[in-house]
């Protein structure tokens, strides 16, 4: 008997009215649907027009988000529309299978009226309940599943991560006389996905900028709400070459198998972001219902490299040269985790000071953070953050609060990435 599969669910829509289709797709996929949303499941390269019906035939419903622009507008939400129409035709009779969603109070053009419509501008909720329970009568007839996390499992315990090893790490320390010190050890969790190790950073409150200069102020308190798993390393050389052969690109830097296990550079924003996709796309079944690969967030990264305590660099306020690689030690990128556990950050995140320049999600906004303040639009135009300070720096910029940016097209030499596992944005 085959394992029963999600929901799949189209979301047509007009791209005016992107805002309001993401938070419906953020509260499906946390539902269990693998729903499928044009800036989520395209991927670099792809050819929309090709890949587009392609989805929409491959869904078992098509939910059609309605608004004032949309039912005026001419394009290929239209074609979308029709490419359903006709895949309507093929079900049998009384088939769940297009769903009109008002967006706004607007009228149901005529070719969608045969379909009752659900109402999701005055009572989103209640909508929304709606919406689910028509797909939940969907699911049961082709004997697919919408399981997430129960909201009691949730309250808990925090969400799971499915592949775990345990890892000793040994702190040593010297007195100023010289004679070996205390020696103390703690077992860190390492979270092992897509060939990538994962350490978790737990959802609250943390110190977040600084007061060396004005981009890092003001320096103050930011809540993360929500767990999440941030890589241990940046991406290597060898990791990226999974996607480059998968993706049928060229790799961005000659000589790289030289370099295994250094970081991959001379990476866009857009080519990180589309190795994102593709873990996403390739591994997404690994992950917590909810959750994808992506680039951190900014906050998500200062978290990750400072802890709860707002200290200058992940070890502790005092810089030491030999627990990290910048320009006091070396002129080139350095292998992953050299510097692991001393240069460690307090969850146990490696070269997140110096080594390379790591692209984040975030557009490079003055502070302070928000994160719904457009930030976070990944089709927003604009620089996006870079942090950690690399190989050619000297320590204020492996300081934890240092910010810098750059055009998503830049390909320096001096800049990698890392991924994190955090919810649906």
């Amino acid at each position: 008997m085959p394992e029963p599969r999600p929901l799949r669910v189209f979301l047509c829509h007009a791209k005016e009215d992107k805002p309001k289709v993401r938070e419906l797709y953020r509260r499906l996929c946390a539902d269990g649907v693998d729903a499928w949303l044009d800036e989520k499941s395209l991927l670099p390269g792809q050819d929309w027009r090709v890949e587009i019906p392609k989805a929409v035939r491959a869904a078992d419903v098509v939910v059609v988000c309605m608004s004032s622009t949309s039912a005026r507008k001419e394009g290929f939400v239209q074609a979308e529309i029709n490419f359903a129409l006709d895949t309507a035709l093929e079900k049998p009779e009384g088939t769940i299978y297009i769903i009109p969603a008002k967006l706004e109070e607007c009228d149901v053009p005529d070719k969608l009226s045969r379909w009752q419509w659900v109402n999701l501008f005055e009572d989103w909720d209640g909508g929304y309940e709606m919406l689910m329970l028509s797909l939940k009568l969907r699911a049961r007839t082709l004997g697919a599943v919408l399981a997430p996390p129960s909201q009691a499992e949730a309250a808990q315990s925090p969400v799971a991560m499915p592949v775990k090893s345990g890892i000793e790490v040994v702190r040593k320390t010297i007195n100023p006389s010289g004679s070996l010190a205390t020696t103390t050890q703690r077992r860190l969790e390492v979270y092992t996905l897509a060939g990538l190790e994962f350490v978790l950073v737990p959802k609250g409150k943390f110190i977040m900028g600084g007061t060396a200069n004005e981009k890092e102020k003001p320096k103050g308190e930011v809540t993360i709400p929500y767990d999440y798993w941030m890589g241990r390393f940046p991406v290597t050389n060898a990791q990226y070459a999974e996607f480059v052969k998968a993706a049928g690109a060229k790799y961005p830097v000659e000589g790289w198998e030289k370099k295994k296990d250094h970081p991959v550079t001379s990476v866009t924003w857009e080519l990180a972001m589309a190795y994102c996709s593709w873990l996403t796309e390739t591994f997404g079944h690994e992950l917590p219902q909810g959750y994808c690969f992506r680039l951190p967030t900014e906050a998500e990264w200062e978290k990750a490299a400072r802890g709860t305590d707002g200290r200058e660099y992940p070890w502790g306020n005092v810089f030491d040269p030999t627990r990290a690689n910048c320009d006091e030690f070396s002129d080139t990128t350095t292998p992953v985790g050299k510097f692991s556990p001393r240069g460690d950050s307090p969850y146990g995140c490696a070269d997140m000071a110096g080594n390379v320049w790591e692209w984040c999600h975030s557009l490079y906004k003055p502070y302070p953070y928000k994160a719904d303040d457009g930030r976070e639009d990944e089709t927003a135009s604009g620089y996006r953050v870079l942090r950690g300070g690399s190989f050619s720096d000297d320590r204020r910029d492996a300081r934890c609060a240092c910010r810098n940016d750059s055009y998503p097209g830049n390909r320096d030499v001096y800049i990698g990435f890392r991924v994190c596992v955090s919810p649906i944005s």
